[in-house]
């Protein structure tokens, strides 16, 4: 039984040694096939493929996995720049990828970016309800106000009878005179509107 055991170390000893070296070869060949694999940022990534990858369309998928693995570029000063999309802004960060922290700064500044963006809207929808108003007010002047207003009064102050105004009567016309003629005929008409008056 000793020996069975004994036998049984043995094997397990050499398979664990086998499947070590497999990793190892494994591993190797792995970070060998992929040049994108050691890159430490997306501008070493994308020079690992210009130099491993001779096709184009290779070339082109394997730079889209670059771009989903490092979302931040490298800047020549120093650090990662980070570009947000949502807001079209660039954030200066530490590392390829941000962190935990940085990313939450990002996202206050999308939720000020938001705050910002919905107050504008409502200025600019209260600015449009004012002038809506102002020109319904000014249309409203322009309309033809209509004809002018006659006040007249509901009782008017009696009036006195008129009296006849006493004239000189002359009995005689002496000359052919115009004058003559018309104190004549007015005395006529007055006569005749007078007998027409009293009859019933």
């Amino acid at each position: 039984m000793y020996r069975f055991l004994r036998g049984g170390a043995h094997k397990r000893l050499a398979t664990s040694i086998v499947l070590a070296l497999l990793a190892l070869v494994v591993l190797w060949l792995g970070l060998r096939g992929s040049p994108d694999a050691v890159a430490r940022d997306f501008e070493e990534c994308v020079e690992q493929l210009q130099a491993n990858t001779p096709s184009s369309d290779e070339r082109s998928v394997l730079m889209k996995q670059c771009n989903a693995r490092f979302a931040a570029r490298r800047k020549a000063s120093g650090g990662y720049s980070y570009y947000d999309f949502m807001q079209d802004q660039k954030f200066d960060i530490a590392g390829p990828n941000p962190t935990a922290e940085e990313r939450k700064a990002i996202d206050r500044a999308y939720m000020g970016f938001l705050d910002a963006q919905r107050r504008e809207a409502v200025s600019a929808q209260l600015a449009k309800t004012q002038n809506e108003q102002l020109q319904a007010d000014l249309e409203s002047a322009r309309q033809p106000v209509g004809p002018p207003m006659v006040l007249t009064p509901t009782n008017s102050p009696p009036t006195a009878p008129k009296r006849p105004v006493d004239r000189p009567k002359s009995t005689r016309c002496e000359d052919a005179s115009l004058a003559c003629h018309w104190a004549k005929f007015s005395a006529v008409v007055k006569n005749a509107f007078a007998s027409s008056k009293t009859k019933p």
